[in-house]
């Protein structure tokens, strides 16, 4: 697994040694859950599941691309309008 190294500022640093501590979990587990709440994942994961949709569902290879990809922008966008409501 590969390390990162990011510099925050103080507060958020505590607010997110916090957070994991109240669930836990590790701040790396709080960051790697942020990411997929996000959809933010390697590109051969997302064909994966484009392959394993289209091939359940019968549709055809641009059907399911353009499928995906209004449903990652629809999740996306209900993500960030949680997150303004907060």
């Amino acid at each position: 697994m590969a390390r990162l190294t990011i510099t925050l500022p103080k507060p958020r640093h505590t607010a997110l040694k916090e957070a994991a501590a109240r669930r836990g979990k590790t701040i790396g587990q709080i960051i790697e859950e942020s990411l997929d709440f996000y959809g933010i994942t390697p590109s051969e994961h997302a064909w994966s599941l484009v392959e394993k949709a289209r091939a359940r569902s019968g549709l055809s290879e641009r059907e399911a691309i353009e499928l995906s990809v209004a449903e990652t922008r629809r999740s996306r966008h209900t993500a960030t309008k949680a997150k303004r409501h907060k």
